[in-house]
């Protein structure tokens, strides 16, 4: 590999942690992590390249990292779940996070407004706000089964996080392709879910067919379900769909892309500052990962994450 030419010399202070996905071994991202790492290291910083065999493994290493090594910025590399090892390794400290997007969905990244699937472009993004300082966004902290999790993006319980169940047990097809598979072969069999929800001390029954809890706007891979949510103004989204039948939820769809649902009659969205979600035999995803059974109990935490963006 050519090394990349040397960046502006004003931005050489600080070391740098490079985390990168362990699943990344195919396709035309499997070397970004190799890549950023060399355009850090062309603008003359310190760079602790972190690569494990597993996610899990990974988690680890990041942690002790952070722990016994001076770090200024922890990059990660990869997709959204990539962001959520960041996240739940820096909620709370004053460490910033990039993010070089180089995944399947990038929901987060694409929430910040980083380049997608340009390494260089992200690397150079990412230098220069370690300069200015970044931006500090919240984070959405959820309880669940004893255990404290963090998101950046959205916590999803319904249609979709059944969707992702079913997705993550396929090895083939890969990308966007096996979630939109799923999706369809999902809604031949998926019922509403009567949940009970309790926003900011008020309880009410609720049938749906998903419920999502937003700190940002986006998931799989850019459905824009909250296109007001921010994730620096101190709320989260609740978003409903409400029962629809399999044809009305296929004519609004399509919309989602574009932000254009929130005015069907079956879509609500609140703001609230915290929410707890039960149902019987729902898994809740956030950014992606699989979080655990309902219930869960979500709030924001504001200013919780300082990011490279």
């Amino acid at each position: 590999m050519t090394p990349p030419a040397a960046m502006n010399p004003s931005s050489t202070a600080g070391t740098i942690a490079v985390a990168i996905n362990p699943a990344a071994s195919f396709g035309r991202t499997r070397n970004a992590g190799d890549h950023a790492a060399a355009q850090f290291r062309a603008a003359g910083r310190d760079v602790v390249v972190l690569e494990a065999d597993g996610y899990d493994a990974l988690q680890r290493l990041v942690a002790q990292t952070l722990s016994g090594t001076a770090v200024d910025a922890l990059v990660v590399v990869g997709g959204d779940g990539m962001v959520h090892l960041g996240v739940n390794a820096l909620a709370g400290r004053d460490v910033a996070l990039g993010i070089v997007p180089s995944g399947t969905g990038n929901d987060v990244a694409r929430l910040l407004g980083l380049p997608l699937h340009d390494t260089a472009a992200a690397c150079r993004l990412i230098l220069a706000a370690m300069v200015s300082g970044g931006r500090t966004i919240d984070a959405g902290r959820i309880a669940v089964d004893g255990q404290t999790t963090y998101f950046a993006g959205v916590l999803s319980a319904g249609f979709d996080a059944a969707v992702n169940e079913r997705a993550n047990s396929w090895r083939w097809p890969r990308g966007k392709g096996r979630y939109n598979l799923a999706m369809l072969m999902e809604l031949g069999s998926f019922r509403q879910i009567d949940y009970t929800v309790t926003a900011d001390d008020v309880t009410w029954r609720q049938p749906a067919l998903l419920i999502s809890v937003a700190n940002g706007q986006y998931i799989g891979g850019g459905m824009r379900i909250t296109p007001d949510a921010s994730p620096d103004d101190g709320f989260l989204d609740l978003f409903v769909v409400k029962p629809l039948s399999r044809l009305r939820f296929l004519a609004v769809f399509p919309k989602v892309f574009a932000g254009r649902h929130t005015s069907h009659p079956a879509v609500e969205i609140r703001r609230v500052r915290k929410v707890r979600l039960e149902a019987k035999g729902v898994v809740a995803y956030a950014d992606g990962e699989r979080i655990g059974a309902l219930p869960v109990d979500v709030d924001i935490v504001p200013g919780a994450l300082r990011v490279l963006a």
